[in-house]
């Protein structure tokens, strides 16, 4: 079942993937590179070319930021005359005379100010080394020098676009970027500042590099956590924080080795939604309340998928975690959930071995007219697997990959029921056709590489030559972040 199950929940199941430790890669220096770190030039000057107008507005490493609910935009100020443009006294009434501005509302009359350069220092951040974990393996297991594919570990960012640095998985360059920017920019720009920031942790996180992830988000909050007086510090944790800097800071437990206290954090950042959602109901506010009711669902997933990997669906607190579930379904008094996030609570049933629950929510699903139909037989596939019918699952799982020859979850899941039927060659085939066909999108994927190695492996004929052809496509194609334990190459 973990063999079937587990990739699929990886790739598509929960909107947040679970890391399996805080420990960074191993930092071996090749010979040709003397220096361990990137230089990440001078504070407060912009690089040769390069024109700070041309900045990322509002940059979120998982969306954009949300403003405010109640914040307001406020009317262009009329220009001040001058005596010489004052006209001469009428007797009739001017119709077009200059309207005096709006009296400031309630809400930006009691918005306090904040200024805060130290959150634009550069002894906020560390240098990057310039490391990389692929690179390590390339020249163990590869040679002569000209097959190892050119790997850029500089961070160089100022050539290329954001939206190509993030299809590209370029997480180096996007966080130094994030960092230049950072130290050349207005402090008075709270709200572009913190999104950098949010940019900046993000793109550290998705490089691994925990250790360093978790100081500088300790130096932000650091900052953020000194505002006096109390009441301008609680107005910027309410309505100017992004969210997704409280969840990276809820992360920093997890990171440490502390579950408990990465849960206890996680289900007060829960009880925050509820209030604010309960707050936007009052207010009859329906797109913050949206957003939200849509936050309390995504902690409410992280919250369960930490409980199962906590183990504790293997005893009593497994209760805990299908309790958290349910309100899940009653968000909306008169609407169904959605039905992915109704499939992706049947999948954590079903990977926790109660397939009768997991049955429940799938039949709900299917017989839900809006649920795409590609959903209802990857639901059908994965239970046919869980139940051991690997031909049911087979037939499926071929029909998914032909209505959607781009569906690697369902290519990915094919391969095993493949292999649970014992044929390995059409197997391997299957994952290497997926591979050549489109392999950037393929070799980010660490659960189908992980798959696709051990496949070799039981293939053990040509196993060596094999996971060496793959670890040279994965290095061309997987940026930067890769997990490498999935190519089961040892580095040492």
């Amino acid at each position: 079942m973990d063999s079937v199950d587990r990739p699929s929940q990886l790739l598509q199941t929960l909107p947040e993937d679970s890391a399996e430790g805080p420990g960074t890669p191993p930092q071996v220096l090749e010979p040709e590179v003397p220096d361990p770190f990137i230089i990440e030039g001078s504070e407060g000057v912009l690089s040769e070319g390069e024109d700070a107008s041309s900045d990322v507005e509002g940059v979120s490493p998982e969306g954009e930021s949300v403003p405010p609910a109640d914040e307001e935009i406020a009317l262009a100020q009329p220009a001040p005359f001058t005596p010489s443009e004052v006209p001469p006294l009428i007797l009739s009434p001017n119709v077009n005379k200059d309207v005096p501005p709006p009296p400031a509302s309630e809400a930006e009359s009691e918005a306090p100010e904040l200024y805060l350069p130290g959150l634009t220092m550069p002894t906020m951040f560390l240098p990057i080394p310039n490391t990389d974990p692929l690179n390590i393996l390339l020249t163990k297991y590869v040679s002569p020098l000209e097959k190892r594919p050119v790997r850029d570990v500089t961070g160089e960012w100022q050539d290329s676009d954001f939206h190509s640095m993030v299809m590209s998985n370029s997480w180096r360059a996007l966080a130094r970027m994030a960092r230049d920017r950072l130290v050349t920019c207005n402090p008075e720009d709270l709200i572009r500042v913190l999104d950098l920031w949010s940019l900046r942790l993000s793109s550290l996180a998705r490089l691994r590099l925990y250790n360093q992830t978790s100081a500088e988000c300790t130096n932000l909050f650091a900052v953020l956590n000194a505002i006096e007086p109390p009441s301008a510090r609680e107005y910027l944790f309410d309505r100017v924080l992004p969210f997704e800097l409280e969840v990276m800071h809820a992360r920093l437990k997890y990171w440490a080795g502390d579950p408990m206290g990465y849960l206890d954090i996680l289900y007060a950042l829960l009880k925050k939604c509820k209030l604010q959602a309960k707050s936007s109901k009052a207010e009859g506010d329906d797109s913050s309340l949206s957003m939200w009711l849509e936050r309390a669902a995504r902690m409410c997933l992280i919250i369960a998928s930490q409980m199962i990997e906590m183990k504790a669906c293997l005893s009593e607190d497994f209760t805990a975690a299908t309790k958290l579930l349910e309100p899940l379904f009653a968000q909306r008094t008169g609407q169904q959930p959605s039905p992915a996030i109704r499939s992706a609570v049947g999948r954590i049933y079903l990977q926790s071995g109660y397939l009768a629950q997991a049955v429940t929510h799938f039949t709900v699903v299917e017989g839900d007219a809006s649920a795409p139909q590609t959903l209802k037989d990857m639901n059908a596939a994965l239970l046919a697997c869980a139940e051991g019918n690997w031909t049911r699952a087979d037939e499926l799982l071929r029909a998914l990959v032909q209505a959607e020859p781009d569906n690697f979850v369902a290519i990915n899941n094919l391969s095993v029921a493949l292999l649970s039927q014992g044929k390995l060659k059409e197997s391997i085939e299957v994952l290497e056709a997926a591979l050549h066909s489109s392999p950037s999108a393929v070799v980010v994927a660490e659960p189908y590489l992980f798959n696709l190695s051990t496949l070799y492996e039981l293939h053990s004929a040509t196993a060596a030559e094999k996971k060496r052809d793959l670890l040279i496509e994965v290095a061309k194609w997987s940026g930067d972040g890769l997990k490498t334990t999935c190519l089961k190459m040892p580095s040492t």
